[in-house]
C-alpha cells in the first residue's frame, strides 16, 4: 500500500504508522477532487494534503472539468515541483496558491497562463526569481514573501502591463535590488526594507 501512495505523489514516508496517515491523505484528496467534479465548482482546494507532487490521478479525474477551474489552492503541502502538465491542464486558471511548499522553480510553461491574475509562492525555497512570471500579461499579484531571493528583475516587472502588487518581504535581497525597489514603480511593493 505504501508504494502505491508514494507513486500517487502523496508523502514519501514508509513506516507502518504513517500508512494510516497516508491513507487518510489519499481519501482527503479524493473527497475534495470528487466534490469539485460533482458540484461543478470552479475551485480546487488541496491544501494541507501532504502532497509531494500534484497526483497524476487527479489530472484524469478532472479532465472533463479542468477548463472550468479558476482557482487552485495547494498551500501547506510538501511539493518540490509542479509539472508542465499542470499548467497545460488548468489553462483557465485565475489564481494559484502554492504557499508553504518547498518549490525552488516553476516550469517554463507557467508563461503560457493567459488568464492568471494572482500567484502566491510565499514560504517556499525559491533562490532565483521565477522569470517566466514576467511573461504573463494578466498577472496582477505576485507573493514571494519568505523565500531566499537575493535579486528581483525589477525592470522586467515594471514592464508587466497588469502588475499591481509584489510582496518580497523576508527575502535576503542584495543592496542593488533593495535600491531598485526604493524608486517609484507602477505597482505596490512590500519588502523588508519598508519602514
Amino acid at each position: 500500500m505504501t508504494m502505491t501512495l508514494v507513486k500517487l505523489g502523496i508523502v514519501d514516508q514508509d513506516s507502518e504508522s504513517d500508512s494510516r496517515k497516508m491513507a487518510e491523505a489519499v481519501a482527503n484528496v479524493a473527497r475534495r477532487v470528487n466534490a469539485t467534479v460533482e458540484e461543478g465548482k470552479d475551485t480546487l482546494d488541496l491544501s494541507n494534503c501532504q502532497l509531494i507532487s500534484f497526483p497524476d490521478g487527479v489530472f484524469k479525474v478532472l479532465r472533463s472539468v479542468s477548463e472550468n477551474i479558476r482557482v487552485i489552492t495547494l498551500a501547506d503541502n510538501e511539493m518540490k515541483a509542479l509539472s508542465s502538465k499542470f499548467f497545460s491542464t488548468f489553462s483557465q486558471l485565475r489564481e494559484l496558491d502554492l504557499r508553504g511548499n518547498v518549490l525552488t522553480k516553476l516550469p517554463n510553461s507557467v508563461a503560457e497562463m493567459e488568464h492568471l491574475t494572482c500567484i502566491n509562492l510565499a514560504n517556499n525555497s525559491f533562490s532565483i526569481f521565477p522569470d517566466k512570471l514576467t511573461e504573463i500579461a494578466t498577472l496582477e499579484r505576485i507573493n514571494l514573501e519568505g523565500n531566499s531571493l537575493t535579486e528581483i528583475p525589477v525592470e522586467k516587472l515594471s514592464e508587466m502591463p497588469a502588475l499591481k502588487w509584489l510582496n518580497v518581504k523576508s527575502n535576503p535581497l542584495d543592496s542593488n535590488t533593495q535600491s531598485a525597489l526604493q524608486s517609484p514603480h507602477s505597482f505596490d511593493i512590500l519588502s523588508t526594507t519598508d519602514s
